[in-house]
């Protein structure tokens, strides 16, 4: 296989690769802090040194590409695999190199990028060039919907992926028409829609293969498994498992509290240090609604929770403990710092605004 796609092989490394050269070319220009990571609310959360976002990153994901390349060759399977659904697994991470490096360097050169919008639309069309090829893959255990049912029966596995390439496509264009949805959906639409595109072909085979019992037309065939091959699908279903069970857990997780003293009240929230505040350093106290989020500058990012240190046009570098689902917030000014406080609803967060009010 790699063999006959030699100039392929090439030219896509080639291409994962070019961001370096383009980053030489803009090296002077580029600060020596580059914004590298955004967190699932949108907000950076993450820099790196100017040779590591130049560098580092385009050989990583070289790294990445020939680790997939040798572990789809290593399956015998594939020997006879459609052409077109290996050249699939060439193109994507290239794709990905030329579009993460991209938006790394606009950022970093003061481009104001929507983050959650292209990778919306990002995600959306590789669920529709995936969906594409779907179909065209012929039984093996490296690309493709491996589960048992498909990898026990060749039926099985065409009615299970025309059926995915469909969804897929569908799910893709769906996504893609997304982007025309309020941007604070963006972090809660992508996981729910993977989700349920990863799922639903499951469901359908399962579903197709109870119906070939009932029939009597199941007709149980595995393909041989080497041990390499083995020790590759355990793999890839635990990191499949890891990456659901993370998206789910950041979905769903974290919780934001205030506990009153005599002197003093203490924010608790999970994935950020506590902070306490004593009654007599607050300045100033306001309830407010709409406060721009601006960047995260530390913490980690959730589609739950905006707890963390961050910076904005009005208040430079703050803190904030607040819900992403609540547009309104208590500001309060304590020395020359700001903290943004809020509950889970305005209710909750009005308790939070009279409670300071009435202990200052």
């Amino acid at each position: 296989m790699i063999k006959r796609n030699k100039l392929k092989l090439l030219i896509s490394s080639i291409t994962i690769l070019l961001p370096i050269l383009i980053g030489l070319i803009l090296w002077k220009k580029l600060p020596e802090r580059m914004t590298t990571h955004w967190g699932f609310d949108g907000n950076v959360d993450g820099w790196s040194s100017r040779p590591f976002a130049i560098f580092g990153l385009p050989v990583i994901l070289l790294i990445m590409q020939w680790i997939f390349i040798l572990i789809t060759v290593k399956d015998p399977k594939n020997k006879d695999q459609n052409n077109k659904a290996f050249s699939l697994v060439l193109w994507i991470i290239p794709a990905l190199s030329l579009f993460s490096c991209g938006i790394v360097y606009a950022v970093s050169l003061g481009s104001d990028v929507n983050i959650g919008l292209l990778v919306l639309l990002l995600i959306g069309l590789m669920f529709v060039a995936i969906g594409n090829y779907l179909p065209k893959c012929r039984q093996n255990y490296t690309i493709g919907i491996k589960i048992k049912w498909t990898l026990e029966n060749e039926e099985n596995w065409n009615a299970t992926h025309r059926f995915g390439g469909k969804v897929w496509v569908f799910g893709g264009l769906f996504m893609m028409a997304c982007v025309f949805l309020p941007e604070r959906l963006f972090p809660l639409v992508v996981p729910v829609l993977i989700i349920l595109l990863a799922g639903l072909p499951i469901i359908y085979s399962y579903l197709y293969h109870k119906k070939q019992l009932k029939e009597g037309t199941a007709i149980i065939k595995p393909i041989p498994m080497s041990k390499g091959m083995k020790r590759a699908s355990v793999i890839s279903l635990v990191i499949l498992s890891a990456i659901l069970i993370f998206i789910g857990f950041m979905m769903f997780a974290g919780e934001i509290n205030v506990k009153y003293d005599d002197t003093s009240f203490t924010l608790e929230a999970s994935f950020w240090e506590d902070l306490t505040v004593e009654y007599g350093a607050i300045d100033d106290i306001e309830y407010r609604e709409n406060v721009d989020v601006g960047s995260r500058t530390g913490g980690l990012g959730t589609t739950r929770l905006l707890a963390g240190a961050f910076r904005n046009d009005e208040f430079g570098n703050y803190t904030r403990y607040s819900y992403t689902k609540t547009d309104v917030c208590v500001v309060l000014t304590v020395g020359e710092k700001t903290l943004v406080v809020g509950g889970k609803d305005i209710e909750s967060t009005k308790i939070i605004y009279d409670e300071l009010i009435k202990r200052k």
